[in-house]
């Protein structure tokens, strides 16, 4: 079993950089991971897409808010709260708390809250690709995540950093398990639960680009 602090560090990795942060321009392109996003030059270099970066347009789309993964999250998530509840800096691996800490920090990332206002946008969101299903021959529905690994090498980002994205009918996408990709679509503010992990976003008719 993966050892408390290692593991909760995962867990922490991307949402804490997220919530703990000013959401201003500035913190935008700010660094605070080791897990590679898109945008980065290299696995293991931190940062999140700046600004002046934009995604190739597929003619076919509809004019689409161009996002960052921070806008999915509400402003008032505060999932530090429960480690500053529990003294988590206190907390060995053999502490007994270890494991109600784990078991109500995996509550909070499946029912991490949305943002509602985001029902019905256009929108363009770059991620990770990791198909629902691995052998499958068309991948048409993926699950789109801000980091690489998640879902499969280091557990899932929580149920507001996940994207079920369902390609277009009669199109699939022809890559990948972590290609880094930018996906347009309509975002429906709907749930899916898998084996890989809670989705708190739908993305319908969806187009997909590799990231440049």
């Amino acid at each position: 079993m993966m050892r408390f602090r290692c593991l909760l560090s995962l867990l922490l990795l991307v949402p804490m950089v997220l919530t703990g942060c000013d959401r201003s321009a500035d913190s935008q392109t700010q660094t605070g991971s080791d897990t590679q996003q898109p945008g980065t030059s290299a696995v293991g270099e931190a940062g999140r897409v700046p600004e002046t970066v934009t995604s190739p347009v597929d003619s076919g789309d509809l004019v689409a808010k161009e996002m960052d993964w921070d806008e999915l999250i509400p402003e008032d998530w505060r999932p530090e709260l429960l480690m500053e509840e529990f003294n988590a800096d206190d907390i060995s691996d053999e502490d007994p708390r270890a494991q109600e800490l784990l078991d109500k920090l995996m509550e909070l990332w499946s029912k991490a809250p949305v943002v509602q206002a985001l029902e019905g946008q256009r929108v363009k969101l770059p991620g990770f690709v990791v198909p629902l299903e691995m052998d499958a021959e068309r991948i048409d529905q993926f699950l789109l995540v801000p980091y690489y690994g998640a879902c499969i090498h280091v557990p899932p980002p929580p149920a507001n950093q996940t994207v079920h994205v369902v390609m277009r009918e009669g199109t699939a996408f022809p890559g990948h398990l972590f290609d880094t990709v930018w996906v347009t679509g309509t975002i429906r503010v709907e749930r899916l639960s898998s084996q890989l992990g809670e989705a708190g976003y739908r993305m319908e008719n969806a187009s997909v680009v590799p990231y440049q």
